[in-house]
């Protein structure tokens, strides 16, 4: 019995010494730095309310927590997660920084700083249509264009409307005038239809408003062109390309979420007369009966074709149909295409930025074409819409 009391006072003993002499090691000779984690408060992220934090180090040590360089929490003691509140009411709406000052508990007093900015929002989330509910009618192949106002930056903004949805956007940078483009088909039928519009603040406020819209019905015009077949044969022949509507397809999906773009848009080249405006109802030969989703301008053979407005090369390529093609991405799935071009401008880039008025090439007869003009299409997340209502700088 002695001797297994003797052994345990030896053990427990043994233990003790350890224990110490494993804290005197770590309070003199540790020289890992001390891990501090901050959870509920992510960098660059938007709060409302009391926000609820806490933080956790892998040592022992004080902590000093300021907010926009005045002390919240001076020199309290961390051994274990330690939960804290940031009282956000009481601070203004906007930018703000939160440091944490940490001080392990050893010889060498080695220190962490952690800085994190995050941002309070505490104003409630209104907004408002720009127009009133009796300007919002478009007529069958034009765009309808909604605006909204907010009082404050969104997070996102999405507008539904003819069975599709369509992402808002800011008119310009930093602006509080938020819109979106609805493309309205040619075959949609005239009716009063309505519009949605889902806004989500920073905050995950959310704000819906609704209101309708009127399709008008457009007179589209008829008319019956004449193509041989040997000029077709030849096209194909010359053409590199082989399906664009399938490399439309994928550049759609790839289109920037920026608004490359500012006002309306130019005529791409002078204009000595429209000889097929868009929607007008074609018959040929060759592809029947079909809607013409673009305008063909006649100007001078050769004369030059440039950018009606900012954007992105993203095509340069014949194909047997448009010929000598290049199609501008302007941003948020807006797109300029220009057919039947006789070449291309030596300096255009597939991917380089190009800026309004800049060259594309010039008024050609490639493809199907009958005669020296530009074929000029504009589309909407791949749906043609008349070009000409975006040159107005009223639109």
């Amino acid at each position: 019995m002695i001797f297994k009391l003797k052994n345990g006072v030896l053990l427990v003993g043994a233990l003790l010494v350890g224990w110490f002499g494993w804290g005197m090691y770590n309070y003199f000779f540790d020289l890992k730095k001390p891990e501090i984690v901050l959870a509920g408060l992510e960098p660059e992220h938007y709060y409302c309310g009391d926000i609820s934090c806490s933080l956790a180090s892998n040592k022992k040590g004080e902590v000093s927590i300021w907010l926009d360089g005045k002390p919240l929490i001076n020199r309290f003691k961390v051994s274990q997660e330690q939960v804290f509140t940031i009282p956000s009411k009481t601070v203004a709406n906007g930018k703000h920084q939160l440091k944490a000052d940490f001080v392990e508990s050893t010889y060498r007093k080695n220190k962490v700083l952690l800085e994190r900015d995050f941002f309070v929002d505490n104003v409630s989330l209104q907004a408002a249509l720009v127009k009133s509910e009796t300007d919002y009618k478009v007529f069958q192949g034009r765009t309808l264009h909604i605006q909204f106002q907010v009082n404050k930056p969104i997070d996102q903004a999405v507008v539904s409307a003819l069975s599709n949805k369509y992402s808002c956007f800011p008119e310009s940078k930093e602006s509080l005038v938020y819109e979106t483009f609805v493309p309205v088909t040619c075959e949609e039928n005239p009716n009063e239809y309505l519009f949605a519009l889902d806004i989500l603040d920073k905050v995950g406020n959310n704000l819906h408003l609704e209101n309708k819209f009127q399709v008008v019905q457009y007179p589209f015009k008829k008319q019956t062109l004449q193509v041989s077949d040997e000029k077709i044969k030849q096209e194909y022949e010359k053409a590199t390309g082989d399906n664009m509507e399938q490399a439309l397809e994928t550049l759609v999906q790839q289109s920037p979420h920026e608004k490359l773009w500012r006002g309306a848009f130019c005529l791409p080249t002078e204009v000595q007369r429209v000889t097929c405006e868009f929607g007008t109802v074609r018959t040929t030969q060759q592809k029947g009966r079909y809607v013409h989703k673009g305008i063909d301008i006649i100007n001078l053979p050769r004369s030059v074709v440039w950018a009606p407005q900012n954007g992105r090369v993203v095509l340069k390529e014949r194909y047997g149909m448009t010929g000598n093609t290049v199609v501008i991405d302007h941003g948020w799935g807006v797109f300029s295409l220009f057919f039947h071009l006789d070449d291309f401008d030596k300096n255009l880039q597939v991917g380089a930025k190009i800026a309004k008025g800049n060259p594309l090439g010039t008024v050609g007869k490639t493809g199907y074409a009958t005669g020296y003009h530009l074929h000029w299409e504009m589309r909407v997340n791949n749906t043609g819409v008349d070009p000409m209502q975006w040159t107005k700088e009223l639109f």
